[in-house]
């Protein structure tokens, strides 16, 4: 086991590798990066004399690297760690992490195009039917959605997972980022600098997910054809059903996924709001 202090700290803090990956591998993760750069920047602000635990702050004393996920045998996928965050009194908060950064969520609203367009009659959600292993499923419902890779923006990664997704091209200039609309007007005096995006088990995981909008009118027997639908990187192992659901009965239909209640949440609130 390789050990090494990691970079940029004022006090030492000891990183423990696993044997098969590498400190550069480690510090160069995209989710690793945004992570520990979230944390240590949440740590700074107990320097307030108005945080709860100025008094007594906490610190991030070492990192245990447990497990490694590679993808395509070379680049990181998953990342389980143990971090020891506690304060001068021995008092630790919960430092299990798995490490797997950010996703895109996609609501995509279909309406037919011979309904008045001032009108939320009829509005469609496209929902994905996939398996889902961790979940126990072979056919949850829930938003398209897929890990951001390397494609510049979320906006850009929304637009390529609904391609992969669905099969439908949507300029990615077409969407709209509901999670940034929403929290652009919320009012807070947290200093901390989160993700502008879904935490979707904070407990435990890293991930978050930007919900993107793309609303569009079209003709019922497309509406038709895109039902049932199969789709997906199928030689990626990708098994998707189309299922058009009721905008009215997505929180029902789709309840088990949190992107679809979020979703939902966001678009409603936002409508009302009238700001799309």
């Amino acid at each position: 086991m390789c050990t090494f202090n990691l970079p940029n700290t004022k006090e030492e803090v000891p990183v423990h590798l696993t044997s098969d990956l590498a400190q550069e591998q480690l510090i160069s993760f995209p989710a690793f990066k945004n992570w520990i750069s979230t944390l240590q920047h949440s740590l700074s602000t107990q320097q307030n004399q108005s945080h709860a635990f100025h008094s007594a702050p906490y610190k991030l004393r070492s990192i245990e690297i447990q497990s490694v996920d590679f993808f395509g045998g070379k680049r990181i996928g998953f990342i389980k760690l143990k971090a020891e965050v506690s304060n001068d009194k021995g008092e630790k908060l919960p430092g299990s992490v798995f490490l797997r950064g950010g996703s895109v969520g996609m609501l995509l609203i279909l309406q037919p195009d011979d309904v008045s367009s001032n009108s939320e009659d009829e509005k469609h959600v496209i929902l994905t039917l996939q398996p889902r292993i961790p979940a126990g499923s072979l056919c949850l419902a829930e938003l398209p959605a897929g890990m951001l890779d390397d494609v510049g923006t979320f906006a850009g990664g929304a637009a390529k997972e609904i391609e992969e997704e669905t099969g439908l091209q949507v300029p990615a200039k077409e969407l709209v980022n509901l999670t940034a609309l929403a929290l652009s007007s919320a009012t807070s005096d947290n200093e901390e600098h989160l993700q502008q995006g879904v935490y979707l088990s904070p407990g435990g995981c890293d991930e978050f997910v930007p919900i993107f909008l793309w609303q569009k009118r079209v003709p019922r027997e497309q509406m038709k054809e895109w039902q049932g639908k199969l789709t997906g990187l199928r030689d990626h192992g990708e098994k998707i059903t189309l299922m058009l659901c009721p905008l009215k009965e997505v929180w029902r239909q789709g309840g088990r996924d949190a992107k679809v209640l979020a979703g939902w949440a966001l678009y409603e609130g936002l409508r009302k709001e009238g700001k799309i």
